[in-house]
């Protein structure tokens, strides 16, 4: 079973607190956190899927680990408006891993989603990147599209995190999934800040096998599910964003959710979901 090593570095690189288990593990770490801290799983095999919880005021959620291991930079500063004042603040922090279980690998989810996501590569997957992010600021990076927080209706805060383009036209967002998954369905839910925000009355998605979808969207905070044939991919990309006529300048994605599964391939590594015996 796969050894779990789940450890606090200081900006040095220093090791502060470390805990190890085999297919589970759980630190609980007294001191508060300093500028530079990360966060760091290490995993004797490589390639796994996990539920994480780096903090207890986040839910844990089922995210893939590739490689050996991933890095969670604690966040400071400007980086911290992102979070509940509650995330990461004062003493006693609890951080939680998990395998997770042939049935929850199985399950049809979204499978964009991803609360612990990080601004650089290196930390748990998918992983989500763009060519803008309005005025470099965290509340408006592309992560934020994946982070699972829908209330749209504000901006500039948590929980109004969203991916802002910076009012450019050839904006381009894209999800890399770091394995291939197979995917049927995406949700749209847009910033509805309105009369603040504008919003686009198209976009197109791009997936790596070649395929695209272009959608129309309409103007409404709710969320807009556009169905389409299973499509097995790796990446996607969400661009040719076709602004609809609006006095605003301002157009932004709070969530996009990408429904689907994991591929017969990876099922199949990691074994048949157990059945249930009811006595």
């Amino acid at each position: 079973m796969t050894r779990f090593t789940l450890s606090v570095l200081n900006a040095a690189g220093e090791t502060t607190a470390s805990a190890t288990g085999q297919g589970e593990v759980w630190l609980v770490y007294g001191p508060e956190y300093a500028p530079g801290d990360r966060l760091r799983l290490d995993c004797s095999d490589p390639d796994q899927f996990i539920v994480l919880q780096l903090d207890d005021a986040l839910p844990p959620a089922y995210v893939y680990c590739k490689g050996s291991g991933c890095d969670y930079p604690v966040p400071y500063g400007e980086a911290r408006k992102i979070f509940s004042s509650r995330a990461f603040a004062g003493t006693q922090h609890y951080l939680h891993v998990r395998l997770a279980t042939p049935a929850e690998i199985s399950q049809r989810r979204d499978l964009a989603l991803n609360p612990w996501a990080t601004h650089e590569p290196g930390g748990p997957l998918p992983f989500a990147f763009a060519n803008v992010e309005t005025r470099g600021e965290m509340v408006f990076a592309a992560k934020n599209a994946i982070d699972g927080l829908k209330a749209n209706d504000s901006h500039g805060a948590w929980p109004y995190t969203s991916w802002g383009i910076d009012r450019d036209p050839k904006a381009a967002w894209r999800l890399d999934f770091g394995r291939a998954v197979e995917l049927d369905e995406a949700v749209f839910y847009l910033r509805a800040d309105f009369p603040h925000d504008a919003w686009w009355r198209e976009a197109t998605l791009h997936f790596s096998d070649g395929s695209r979808l272009t959608v129309p969207l309409e103007k409404t905070g709710t969320g807009q599910r556009f169905p389409f044939s299973p499509r097995q991919v790796e990446w996607v990309t969400l661009d040719t964003l076709i602004k609809a006529d609006d006095p605003s300048p301002f157009p932004a994605l709070t969530q996009l959710g990408l429904w689907g599964r994991e591929t017969a391939e990876t099922l199949a590594r990691f074994g048949p979901v157990p059945s249930r015996t009811i006595y």
